[in-house]
């Protein structure tokens, strides 16, 4: 490999141009004239393709324009000493110092960690003025080369492929005892330059307050994911990124600093403090989870130390979490497509979208729409309601064929990255039957639609497969085809093939079978599965358990789609009420016996009131982490009476989250009520009476408060 920065390529006191676009020019000029670039045109047009999405320009005088190219080969640097200085976007003014980075598009991972060593040193104030102090370009490449020519060994960067799924996590060394702890992820579009300098800058803020502070960096170097164990242990999590954090779920419930990739050059102390507040703030935001109530327990990434079973529980996980707002904003536009144009909307609401408008609405009564909203009220509402319900209907309905390719697709992320999402996205649709392959026969035959066990078969077949091919040694020409046609044609073949010829009639039996045994459900079968779903919701509170009842669960409201009696409905219900519960009845607890908990956990209770309502399970962790034998069992108790009683009254739920803000998504909301507020009274009473049989300590003088809470 060429040096990185040769005198060529360097230029003291030199006038490139009265503003960036000029100097950028410039600076490609000089790599071309070194014979360092295949096509300078091409640099330069990718150069300023990146310019355009934010600003390079950096506090101090440094400005770092960068991009990756095919214009050239290899990495290079051009540098330049401005005089007069040119304005890059830096908020104190402009740049006089200038580095033009350039990485090749198909560069290694040891090509670009060097370009983050030089990244990490432009922030540290020695370097920067020995640059402004050189007398000549070979003392300009000394003082670059001494800063990247070692061998690659980056803090947070590893020759790890960044399109793996996942990277071995290596936990952090210890830190003294008492010290705070933070993690942080730093991330740019490009990954070479701003996302290991917002690093270093946090890194060094850190240090000065005396804080523990893990970074990881998701740039063009790979990334080495932070361990399971250094997420559990931090306060809080800061986010210093230009574009998504990738498996974000990682850090659920952690107390939430989100900023561009910037904001760390200008204000690295302030956000340190920021995190420090808002770990010590029960009401701080915080990084959102998957759903159930939240995914304070979300599976980390996977690494070398990852069991099956954990990167099982994270790989579906995934899916899950990805698919749920279909299934949540379907299940809730249909369930207003009810409120407004009635039950039976599900007949005429083609007729409607199709024939009428605004200004010419249809004729409810008509149509035979009996139960639209106001129809005893005025025509002219109900016909409103009715076009409007129509609409409403067509667009969740819409979503809701969607939720089946949307589990499959992210579940082949979570195992290949984005190679896997197309792919995973095709198995969805041929799991859910998207367009309705059938024969000509009368009646006529569809291909087997297999629902959300194709999905998850069909996801795990695509990530894997997309995966192993993305593993392939290819030559470098070839390595830019790889993520957007070779993958994802080779993929979906291989794996679609399967899914048609090999899985689809057996997954389709099998799911034919499984909705006669829901179907078939009443009595006091339909209560003990109400009772083991909610003991499930209960026992840890987010964790691979409640997961597993949120997910059959939400699965089925997505499959029973637009019916108006459905057992799944009625599973749903079970789920979502036993889920509201735990935090509920010790909120309830605290209330009636406050002397049983201490200051902490009294305030924990505030804060679960809203929590429960809104169906985040979460809000019981704090009272469970702090004591786990009285707490569990009594709220289990709890959760099993309501999911019981929902099952017994009926209760269904066309809604997959939100607790008692979609009453108007529930099929018997006095049964609804009557169950929540049973098993919420049964649950406090067995926390009470198990906390006054034998207390340890007296509340108001413990040493030791409640964990902090962790919610969504």
């Amino acid at each position: 490999m060429s040096d990185l920065i040769t005198t060529d390529l360097v230029r003291l006191d030199a006038e490139l141009g009265t503003d960036k676009h000029d100097v950028i020019r410039a600076l490609a000029r000089i790599v071309g004239d070194a014979g360092r670039a295949t096509d300078v045109d091409q640099l330069v047009e990718d150069a300023f393709a990146r310019e355009a999405t934010s600003a390079t320009g950096l506090p101090g005088g440094i400005a770092i324009p960068h991009c990756r190219t095919a214009g050239v080969a290899e990495p290079v640097l051009a540098f330049a000493r401005l005089s007069p200085a040119v304005d890059f976007g830096a908020k104190d003014g402009a740049a006089d110092l200038v580095f033009l980075i350039s990485a090749p598009a198909g560069g290694d991972n040891t090509h670009l960690q060097l370009l983050t060593k030089l990244a990490r040193a432009l922030v540290k104030p020695a370097f920067t003025d020995a640059l402004r102090s050189a007398s000549s370009p070979e003392e300009v490449a000394a003082l670059v080369t001494d800063v990247v020519g070692a061998p690659p060994a980056p803090k947070h960067a590893a020759p790890a492929d960044a399109a793996a799924p996942a990277s071995a996590a290596a936990p952090a060394p210890a830190a003294p005892a008492g010290q705070r702890h933070l993690v942080a992820v730093t991330a740019c579009p490009t990954g070479i330059a701003h996302t290991y300098m917002a690093a270093e800058a946090l890194e060094a803020a850190a240090a000065r307050a005396g804080v523990d502070l893990q970074v990881e960096t998701q740039g063009s170097a790979g990334a080495k994911p932070l361990a399971p164990e250094t997420i559990a242990a931090a306060d809080a999590v800061i986010f210093a990124v230009d574009v998504g954090v990738r498996d974000r779920h990682r850090f659920a419930g952690k107390p939430l600093v989100s900023s561009g990739v910037k904001r760390p050059f200008d204000e690295a102390d302030a956000m340190i403090t920021e995190a420090l507040a808002r770990a010590d703030d029960p009401n701080a935001p915080r990084v959102e989870g998957g759903s159930g109530g939240g995914d304070a327990a979300a599976a980390t990434t996977g690494g070398s130390g990852e069991s099956w079973g954990g990167r099982t529980r994270r790989v579906l996980m995934t899916g899950v979490s990805y698919m749920i707002p279909f299934v949540a904003a379907g299940g809730l536009l249909i369930a207003l497509s009810f409120l407004l144009g009635g039950y039976e909307i599900v007949g005429p609401y083609g007729d409607i979208a199709v024939d009428n408008s605004l200004f010419d609405l249809p004729d409810a009564q008509a149509l035979g729409l009996d139960h639209a909203l106001f129809h005893n009220v005025s025509s002219g509402l109900a016909n409103l309601c009715a076009y409007i319900g129509a609409l409403f209907f067509i667009i969740g309905k819409t979503a809701f064929m969607l939720f089946i390719p949307a589990l499959a697709g992210y579940i082949a992320y979570a195992i290949a990255d984005r190679p896997g999402i197309a792919p995973g996205f095709v198995m969805g649709g041929l799991a859910a039957n998207l367009f309705g392959v059938q024969n000509s026969a009368d009646p006529a035959v569809s291909l087997p639609a297999t629902g959300f066990l194709g999905a998850i078969i069909g996801g795990v077949l695509a990530g894997v497969i997309a995966h192993w091919v993305g593993s392939w040694k290819v030559p470098t020409w070839m390595r830019g085809l790889m993520p957007v046609l070779i993958i994802p044609l080779f993929t979906s073949i291989t794996a679609g093939l399967l899914m048609i010829v090999v899985f689809g009639k057996p997954i389709g039996w099998l799911m034919d079978q499984l909705n006669a045994g829901l179907n078939s459900l009443s009595g006091s079968s339909a209560i003990i599965l109400g009772v083991i779903l909610g003991l499930m919701m209960a026992f840890d509170m987010g964790g691979p358990l409640n997961k597993v009842a949120y997910s059959f669960a939400a699965a089925g409201v997505g499959g029973a789609a637009v019916a108006t009696d459905s057992p799944q409905l009625k599973i749903m219900a079970a789920v979502m009420l036993a889920g509201m519960v735990p935090p509920l009845a010790l909120a309830l607890a605290t209330v009636l016996r406050p002397k049983l908990f201490n200051q902490a956990e009294r305030e924990n209770g505030k804060a679960a009131w809203a929590l429960g309502a809104s169906f985040i399970t979460e809000g019981a962790i704090p009272f469970a982490a702090a004591d786990p034998l009285r707490v569990i069992p009594a709220i289990m108790l709890g959760s099993a009476v309501t999911g019981g009683l929902s099952m017994a009254l009926d209760v269904g739920v066309r809604a997959p989250h939100g607790g008692i803000f979609v009453l108007f998504a529930v099929s018997n909301i006095v049964g609804y009520l009557i169950a929540l507020v049973a098993g919420v009274v049964v649950g406090a009473s067995a926390v009470i009476a198990l906390k006054s049989f034998h207390r340890k300590d007296t509340p108001e003088t413990a040493d030791t408060a409640a964990p902090e809470l962790v919610s969504v």
